[in-house]
């Protein structure tokens, strides 16, 4: 099976890399180091590790409080709720305030319908003169 990103938030002990590179809660860097003397650390601070990227080498760590954690967490939320879906289409639809009521209806049952298939819809309204 592919490995499966996890969700962000404090890795505890479970550091699987020997050499990793550790900021901390300020966003200073501490260099890199051993994970054993990375959790030392996170024992005497009272803070949490964190794993910010793993694609690189060695991979990056950081030191948070919660508050941190949470913040970062809500902000990653919103990022991806901002993000279109692949694969997910958004439709337009735009009429006038003058519209006549048979338009209207033929417009809203093909609104209707684009929902019903999971579509964005986003309707415009424009004012009659």
């Amino acid at each position: 099976q592919p490995k499966r990103k996890a969700a962000f938030g404090s890795v505890g002990r479970r550091i699987p890399y020997r050499i990793l590179h550790l900021i901390d809660q300020d966003g200073e860097s501490l260099g890199n180091m051993h994970r054993a003397e990375a959790l030392r650390l996170m024992d005497e601070r009272g803070l949490k590790l964190v794993l910010l990227r793993d694609n690189v080498e060695p991979p990056v760590y950081g030191l948070m409080t919660g508050q941190q954690i949470h913040e970062e967490q809500l902000k990653r939320a919103e990022k991806k709720k901002a993000s279109p879906k692949p694969g997910m289409c958004t439709k337009e639809l735009s009429f006038s305030s003058a519209i006549a009521k048979n338009d209207l209806e033929t417009k809203s049952k093909q609104i209707a319908l684009w929902i019903e298939k999971k579509h964005h819809v986003k309707v415009t309204i424009r004012q009659a003169k």
